[in-house]
C-alpha cells in the first residue's frame, strides 16, 4: 500500500506547490503559449497521480481487480508491489473517494460542454433574427456578421460555421487594421481551441474549488488564452494595431479608470502589448516545454517502478 499512499501524497504536493511557483514566475506573460502548455502538463501530472493511486487502491482492497490489473504480469510483480491479501478500509475508501471524484469531474466537464453548446445555439438563433441571412447567402460558411449597437463590442461565435460578430459602433472604432487584428485574434481562440481549455478549467475549478491548483488553472486559463491569441494577432499586424483596437472596444467600460474594474486583464493586455517584452530565446522555451512534459511522467515512474524493480 505504499505506492498508492506515494501517489496521493505527490498528487497533493503538486496540487498546493505547483500553483504557487508558477504565480513567482515572471515568463508565462512573455511566453503564454509555453505557459499554457506548462499548466495543462502539471494538472495532467495532478489527475494522473489520483488516477493511479485510485487503480491500485482498487487492486489492494478488491482481489477481482487486482487479478484483472495484473493478470499477464508474472507473480513477483504483484508482490513488489506488497498489497496485502486485502488492503483494509484505507484502501476500499480511497478507491471509492477517487473513484467519486473521477465521476464528479467527468460529470461537471459534461454539463459544462452542455451549457456551452447550449449557449452557443441561443447566440446563434438571436444572430438569425437580429441579422437574418441574405437571399443565395451560404449558411455554412464562415462570415463577418455586423449588428446594429450602440456599445463597441466583438466576439467570435463558435461552430460549424463560425462568425466574427462586431457592432457597428466597434466598427466606428476600429481604424485601419483594427478590425483584421481582432478578427486574427479571434481566429487565433478558434484555431487553438481555446474553448476547450476553458471548458476544462472550469469544469475542474467548479468541482473542487477548494483545490488550489484547480482554481488557479481556471483562473489562468482566462489570462492567458487572451495573452495567446493577443500574440497571435500582434505577429500579423504588430503590437500597437491589437492594443489600440483593444482601447477602442473597451474605453467606455470603465476599463482604464482608477478604480478596479470588473475585467483587469484588459488594462494589463495593454500595457503588456505596449510595454513589447522580448521573447524568451527557442532553446528556453523548449526547456520549459519539455521539463513541463516531464511532469506527467513522475507519476507515472513511481507507479510502475516496483513492477519494473521485480523484473530486473
Amino acid at each position: 500500500m505504499m505506492v498508492p499512499a506515494a501517489l496521493l501524497l505527490l498528487g497533493v504536493l503538486t496540487a498546493v506547490l505547483a500553483p504557487r511557483l508558477l504565480a513567482r514566475a515572471e515568463w508565462p506573460d512573455r511566453e503564454p503559449v509555453v505557459a499554457l502548455w506548462v499548466w495543462q502538463c502539471v494538472v495532467g501530472a495532478v489527475l494522473l497521480c489520483f488516477a493511479l493511486s485510485m487503480v491500485l487502491s482498487a487492486a489492494a482492497a478488491w482481489l477481482a481487480v487486482r487479478g484483472r490489473l495484473f493478470a499477464a504480469a508474472p507473480h513477483g510483480v504483484v508482490d513488489a508491489y506488497a498489497l496485502g491479501p486485502t488492503g483494509g478500509p484505507w484502501a476500499v475508501g480511497t478507491a471509492l473517494a477517487l473513484a467519486g471524484g473521477g465521476l464528479w469531474t467527468g460529470a461537471r466537464l459534461t454539463r459544462e460542454v452542455l451549457r456551452a453548446r447550449a449557449r452557443r445555439r441561443a447566440r446563434g438563433a438571436e444572430l438569425l433574427v437580429r441579422a437574418p441571412l441574405l437571399p443565395g447567402e451560404d449558411p455554412a460558411g464562415a462570415r463577418l456578421v455586423v449588428l446594429e449597437g450602440t456599445r463597441p463590442d466583438a466576439w467570435w461565435l463558435p461552430g460549424a460555421a463560425p462568425q466574427l460578430v462586431v457592432t457597428t459602433a466597434a466598427l466606428g472604432r476600429l481604424k485601419g487594421s483594427q478590425l483584421d487584428a481582432v478578427l486574427a485574434h479571434e481566429q487565433g481562440h478558434a484555431e487553438a481551441r481555446h474553448d476547450w481549455l476553458l471548458h476544462c478549467s472550469r469544469a475542474l475549478a467548479g468541482g473542487f474549488p477548494q483545490v488550489p491548483v484547480f482554481a488557479a488553472f481556471e483562473a489562468e486559463m482566462h489570462r492567458l488564452v487572451e495573452l495567446a491569441a493577443d500574440d497571435v494577432a500582434s505577429r500579423r499586424y504588430g503590437r500597437l494595431t491589437i492594443a489600440l483596437a483593444l482601447v477602442g472596444l473597451n474605453e467606455d467600460r470603465g476599463v482604464f479608470g482608477p478604480y478596479p474594474s470588473p475585467q483587469p486583464h484588459v488594462s494589463e493586455r495593454v500595457r503588456r502589448l505596449l510595454s513589447a517584452a522580448p521573447r524568451l530565446s527557442a532553446g528556453r522555451r523548449l526547456r520549459l516545454a519539455a521539463l513541463a512534459t516531464l511532469a506527467p511522467a513522475v507519476p507515472l515512474v513511481v507507479a510502475l517502478m516496483p513492477g519494473l524493480s521485480a523484473l530486473t
